[in-house]
């Protein structure tokens, strides 16, 4: 296990060109003889902002905590769905097809996503064989086939969840009499990055489980601010009482999957009282 004190390397890689335009891996390794176990980081910014570099302080918490992280860049905004999901299905195989290249264990590998970047670690958690996110074959095909996207686990910061309810949760907000500052330009990013709502409700966890698609289940974690009416909301759409983290929930463990929520005071959150549950969580399901 790593400590304070252990170096970590620190290594940026082009892991996928589309055109002229490469994609960024950032990748923090301990310092270990060993295999380690590799957590692949999805950063957030509603489908169409942020970038690798906004997850640093989170990345270097875990790799001192002794894992490898890999913080992805990947197409977003105009690109549209489901290109995010092509490149991070593709950066899991990519990582396991070079795994010894880079001192991880193939085996060994999970999710973390903050915000958007939390719905899209849990779709492609849930889809890691969907033909169209792994729509992007591997260099050296013949010596990497069989080489899929699935992971061992997935840890959530306060994800968007279900982007339908939240696109008309927001619009509905914008229209109210007394309209809530945080909805900002929220619709405007969901119309960009998914076009309509029909994929809004295809690309959607929620609906993935409520119309009993075969998925993969992985344990999960839920880390959740609140109060925070961005993420952590009711939707009347729904039929039920509970808002969308524990509505999720409760899908997620009738479908097999097992899933824990964390309650973090929003005004207590900082990347110590963040990612502590998740160092946890991938002790417990990373080894």
């Amino acid at each position: 296990m790593a400590t304070a004190t252990t170096e970590i390397s620190i290594t940026d890689i082009d892991y996928l060109t589309h055109g002229d335009r490469a994609l960024k891996m950032r990748l923090f390794r301990p310092q270990s003889d060993a295999p380690l176990a590799v957590i692949v980081d999805v950063h957030g910014g509603a489908w169409n902002t942020g970038s690798l570099d906004g997850c640093r302080d989170r990345d270097m918490a875990l790799a001192e905590a002794g894992f490898a992280v890999a913080a992805i860049d990947f197409r977003q905004a105009a690109d549209g769905y489901p290109t995010s999901l092509q490149d991070i299905n593709y950066a899991v195989r990519f990582l396991k097809a070079r795994a010894g290249e880079f001192g991880i264990d193939s085996g060994r590998v999970g999710y973390s996503g903050q915000s958007s970047g939390g719905h899209l670690a849990m779709l492609a958690a849930m889809r890691p064989r969907d033909s169209r996110y792994a729509a992007i074959p591997l260099a050296d095909v013949g010596e990497n086939d069989g080489i899929d996207a699935t992971v061992r686990c997935v840890g959530m910061l306060w994800p968007v969840i279900n982007p339908l309810s939240r696109y008309r949760n927001a619009l509905r907000k914008r229209n109210s009499d007394d309209p809530p500052a945080w909805v900002g330009d929220i619709p405007e990013r969901h119309d960009i990055y998914w076009g309509d709502e029909t994929a809004m409700r295809e690309g959607n966890p929620v609906t993935i489980l409520e119309e009993g698609e075969p998925a993969e289940t992985p344990p999960a974690l839920w880390v959740q601010g609140r109060p925070d009416p961005v993420h952590d909301y009711h939707d009347p759409e729904s039929g039920g009482d509970l808002n969308e983290p524990e509505r999720f929930a409760g899908l997620y463990r009738a479908a097999g999957g097992d899933i824990d929520i964390v309650d973090i005071e929003q005004a207590a959150k900082t990347t110590e009282t963040t990612v502590g549950p998740l160092i946890d969580f991938y002790r417990a399901h990373l080894g």
